[in-house]
């Protein structure tokens, strides 16, 4: 059942490789929220005149648009759509303090791990690329024994917050893999596991982007930059 306030209208400026972009797409799913999504080429680097507007600031997407009036940065966007469209059924921060607060600075840990590392790996090459996949595999091990541990979901059995910060990175650990030679479910086997479980759900397999057309959008952007 899609669900949408009285006179609500909600649009997304996007771009379907965008690993924050995914965030705000898999929320707006498990809270079934009717939208229009609008297709921005962030790969052309050069942002629409709606863009332009709506987040003047960074000029980045995703931007989400309720009523008008924008939301910019995905983990902003998501906290905005937990506190707009309540549903128990559907939290993504959980009700207690403590594990909210919880779920926050795990998200905070996981938004810094690409552009740490991840954009390195697919980016350089040598020293520094073994520096940066160290640096990921050393995060994921970190991030799957002290967050996750032997829990299905980061939140335990519910899936929130810190899982959606996180399914936006998964979605190009297929494409890192390949240009770092390095596999994460050999590495972190929980934390795959976890990615499995995420993607037999309807909000995230109907959001991620196939993993080969993120490897071939990045050979693409490699060409692109002289790579």
């Amino acid at each position: 059942m899609i669900r949408e306030m009285e006179n609500d209208k909600v649009i997304l400026l996007d771009f379907w490789a965008s690993m924050v972009g995914l965030r705000v797409r898999v929320a707006l799913a498990e809270k079934k929220i009717e939208y229009e999504y609008i297709e921005e080429d962030s790969a052309s680097n050069v942002p629409s005149p709606l863009l332009m507007k709506m987040n003047p600031i960074h000029k980045k997407i995703p931007v989400l648009i309720h009523n008008g009036r924008p939301v910019c940065d995905s983990l902003v966007a998501l906290e905005y759509i937990d506190e707009v469209w309540k549903d128990d059924k559907a939290r993504l921060l959980p009700s207690d303090p403590y594990e909210r607060a919880n779920a926050r600075f795990w998200a905070d840990y996981i938004d810094k791990l690409y552009e740490n590392y991840g954009r390195k790996i697919w980016m350089t090459k040598g020293e520094t690329q073994e520096g940066a996949k160290k640096g990921l595999i050393d995060s994921l091990k970190l991030l799957e024994g002290a967050a996750l541990g032997d829990k299905p979901y980061f939140g335990g059995e519910s899936f929130g917050f810190a899982d959606i910060a996180l399914i936006g990175i998964y979605s190009w650990f297929y494409a890192l893999e390949i240009f770092g030679n390095f596999s994460v479910a050999a590495e972190c086997p929980k934390l795959a596991a976890w990615g499995e479980r995420c993607r037999q759900r309807a909000s995230v397999a109907k959001s991620l982007p196939e993993p080969h057309k993120i490897y071939e959008m990045i050979l693409h952007l490699k060409k692109t930059y002289g790579l």
